[in-house]
């Protein structure tokens, strides 16, 4: 997707000086991070990018407008906020068909499978749509490097080859010792693995690289500043450019894969969220040639215990983000996790989706034997590793568990 909106200098909001629960006592000031995304960086990009224009492009366009963005051979983000428009809303099964063409053209018919291994859900950050948030009374468990062996390799029994490693905010805990010697343990019998943790320096993730780590995951959560900053209380999450700016970082450490991604329902405008996600995930394909990116919305969904969203995205309109994203984004990878029920991720993977979890568990322990720890969030798709193949193979779709081999 190839720039095409004036840019603006957004306003900065200061991240205030919270307390590190690790060390009693010991303030941490998250301004002595950056504020602002370094120049040519990805983040940078996204961050110079007015997203209200290209929002209120999309309130404006037109038939014609959905028909140039259907038509041009290297889409803009205009075109996206076009192929997100009311117009093209009213011809989604156009749309539909179109992402069909461009994801078989680009990916052929296969789709990756994937599994989450959460290692920790111990977490000092403050965040109030996470069940994993530091305020919550739930079972903390963090997992033993050889609990981390045995999860691990019952998910490779199961068929996976690549691992996707999660944990909560908790630097002393969740340390950079800790994950590197995780990435070491399981390298050796585990093709590809990925992190979904904090995020870190250049350095450290070079550590993680050089164990055997080659994907990283970084989801801004939500491209509005202003929720952005109402939904982080405390911890280093906080500052939105620090975080934003990790896949760059990542990227210059060799990390081959880049995946970002808003979670749905935090705000209440899920077209500027999608309209976010897809100039990230442009710049990054741009500015991060060498590696591979992908892209994930996952959905808030009202549920007992779990914090109201403030938007349900119906399943009408996740299917015209995943359409346009695909259109808009042709060489990236659109991810879809058990969030989702059965019946949409059959469908989705039909149209746009290329990488898929399956037989997911969502908290530490899950995979190996029964546990008090708490999960994440709520699955709706239980089907084993086998059975989401099944169903692939039945669509003329094949599944594939791995795509890369270190040395």
């Amino acid at each position: 997707m190839t720039s095409s909106t004036p840019t603006t200098h957004p306003t900065v909001h200061a991240s205030p000086e919270v307390r590190d629960t690790r060390v009693a006592g010991a303030p941490v000031a998250l301004t002595t991070r950056m504020s602002t995304p370094p120049a040519e960086s990805a983040a940078a990009d996204v961050w110079a990018t007015d997203l209200d224009w290209l929002r209120r492009a999309a309130d404006a366009a037109t038939d014609h407008d959905v028909d140039r963005a259907l038509r041009r051979p290297r889409p803009g983000s205009a075109d996206l906020a076009a192929l997100l428009s009311d117009a093209a809303e009213r011809r989604l099964e156009e749309l539909a068909q179109r992402a069909h063409e461009v994801t078989t053209r680009r990916f052929g018919r296969t789709v990756h499978l994937f599994a989450p291994l959460y290692v920790s859900n111990e977490c000092v950050s403050e965040c109030t749509y996470c069940g994993f948030s530091a305020t919550n009374r739930i079972v903390r468990r963090t997992l033993a490097i050889d609990e981390v062996v045995a999860e691990a390799r019952s998910l490779v029994d199961a068929g996976h080859r690549h691992l996707l490693l999660v944990a909560g905010e908790h630097a002393r805990i969740v340390s950079k010792d800790y994950l590197v010697d995780i990435v070491a343990a399981l390298a050796p019998f585990v093709p590809q693995l990925s992190l979904e943790v904090q995020v870190w320096d250049i350095e450290t993730y070079r550590r993680l690289v050089d164990a055997g780590c080659d994907g990283l995951v970084v989801y801004q959560e939500t491209y509005d500043p202003s929720v952005y900053d109402a939904v982080h209380l405390k911890g280093k999450k906080r500052n939105a450019a620090w975080r934003m700016h990790a896949c760059d970082r990542g990227a210059e450490a060799g990390m081959r894969r880049l995946g970002v991604g808003a979670l749905l329902g935090l705000a209440t405008d899920w077209k500027r969220e999608v309209l976010g996600v897809g100039v990230h995930a442009a710049a990054l394909v741009r500015r991060q040639w060498r590696s591979e990116v992908t892209v994930a919305l996952p959905r808030m969904q009202p549920a007992a215990g779990e914090p109201e969203p403030a938007l349900v995205v119906d399943d009408r309109s996740f299917t015209q983000a995943i359409a346009a994203l695909r259109i808009a984004l042709p060489d990236v990878g659109l991810v879809l996790s058990t969030r989702e029920p059965p019946a949409l991720r059959d469908a989705l993977v039909r149209i746009g989706v290329t990488h898929l979890s399956a037989g997911s568990h969502t908290e530490p322990g899950g995979y190996t034997s029964a546990t008090d720890a708490e999960p994440q969030f709520e699955i709706h798709d239980t089907r084993s590793p086998a059975e989401v193949a099944s169903m692939l193979r039945s669509a003329n779709l094949d599944p594939v568990w791995k795509d890369w081999q270190r040395s």
